[in-house]
């Protein structure tokens, strides 16, 4: 059975290894150096749409302080060959690697199909994966070239957050790294005012306090 995006949505997601365009070999091994990675799979190299948006994603790493190196890895990908790669890298001063995936096994790892309809053999999708290597969230539309970007940098100030509250969830009982409940309540330390917020939800207000 082919693989779908949406079936590895919260697992480990997939090593690829494909010629970058230098002609060199390059594989991305998400969770590798414990940093994010934003993939992004577009249909050709030079069109109008996968232009934008690989400028995008090239200025928001020039811009903005979640995308500098070290932060976050961009990699994109297409069916383009190497020659065709190299150029438009070169045109645009992309500043990431673009990778290409002519035989396809990067986007049958991913399960990146067809896109408007079937009517161009590649869609475009992004994929948020974090720092553990677990695939956080895919975006899937071919039309909104502007979103992709920005749909990044919405996760990159999530996982900043996660990091951020790491701490405050110390001596919490965890289950593979989820906080759990099922824990035998006298093996854990007391904590009067401890607020736990799990990824899909927020920490519950604090209650009003009447005056007068």
């Amino acid at each position: 059975m082919p693989t779908t995006y949406h079936s590895l949505i919260g697992h480990p997601a997939p090593t690829i290894t494909l010629p970058d365009h230098n002609g060199e070999t390059y594989s991305l091994v998400p969770g590798q150096n414990s940093m994010p990675v934003a993939l992004f799979f577009y249909p050709k190299s030079g069109s109008f749409g996968c232009t934008k948006e690989a400028c995008q994603f090239r200025d928001a790493i020039a811009e903005k302080d979640t995308f500098k190196p070290g932060k976050v890895l961009i990699v994109g990908v297409s069916p383009d060959p190497v020659d065709k790669q190299r150029l438009f890298v070169e045109k645009q001063k992309l500043t990431y690697p673009v990778l290409s995936d002519e035989s396809g096994a990067a986007r049958a790892a991913y399960g990146v199909g067809r896109g408007l309809l079937g009517l161009l053999d590649v869609a475009r999708v992004t994929f948020v994966i974090d720092g553990k290597g677990i695939l956080r969230d895919v975006l899937d539309t071919t039309m909104n070239y502007g979103g992709h970007s920005k749909f990044v940098a919405r996760w990159l100030d999530r996982l900043e957050g996660e990091i951020v509250d790491a701490p405050d969830r110390a001596g919490v009982p965890t289950v593979n790294g989820e906080a759990s409940s099922d824990v035998d309540e006298k093996s854990v330390p007391k904590l009067d005012s401890l607020v736990v917020a799990t990824v899909d939800e927020e920490p519950p207000a604090a209650p009003a306090l009447a005056v007068g």
